[in-house]
């Protein structure tokens, strides 16, 4: 287990995982009573018994505004990027720590994020969205410009996540990590 990061003043549920397997992988992720994961409803592959499950509309998070025009929009923004209207939120009600585990829905990898890492935020391709801490948001981002919209074939709309916690991405096939140098360009396919 990667062990949970002390950062003052978080708003994210602060979760422990392990990843397993090679090609087809999944994510065990360890929470302390009454902490909560989150997921979309295609994503579940096992659970502790006393994890309660329960559908939220959109992703439960600080940033959502929670009236009910709101929480139409949000829903609505995350359509667009072909998520579901509504997410699952997995909660651990025992008085011990308990697993719950999500599976990769094609052969790739399962890329976790520790957004304060990463700015508080990552833009991802449509469909990235695995699971997360309760308290991630999950949004939309445009491409600014037309030529990456028109053929990078990701299309003009992206996903965002937000927040101070962990997120789980997938991505088809084979994933690596380049640090770019300040000015340094690499061009991808």
């Amino acid at each position: 287990y990667l062990h949970k990061k002390n950062i003052a003043m978080r708003t994210n549920h602060e979760i422990d995982y392990k990843i397993y397997g090679e090609e087809l992988q999944f994510v065990e992720i360890e929470l302390d009573p009454n902490e909560t994961a989150i997921a979309e409803s295609g994503a579940f592959m096992m659970m502790d018994n006393g994890i309660e499950m329960q559908t939220i509309f959109g992703d439960g998070s600080q940033q959502q505004d929670n009236s009910l025009l709101g929480k139409l929009f949000s829903a609505g923004k995350r359509l667009l990027v072909g998520e579901s209207l509504f997410m699952t939120a997995y909660s651990n009600q025992n008085y011990a720590k308990s697993k719950v585990s999500f599976a990769a829905p094609y052969p790739g990898k399962i890329i976790p994020m520790f957004l304060p890492n990463l700015g508080g935020k990552v833009i991802c391709q449509k469909d990235a969205f695995l699971c997360a801490a309760k308290g991630v948001s999950i949004g939309i981002e445009f491409q600014r410009k037309l030529g990456t919209g028109l053929f990078g074939g990701e299309g003009f709309i992206m996903e965002k996540l937000e927040g101070d916690g962990m997120a789980f991405l997938h991505a088809c096939g084979h994933v690596i990590e380049k640090d770019l140098q300040p000015g340094e360009v690499l061009k991808v396919d």
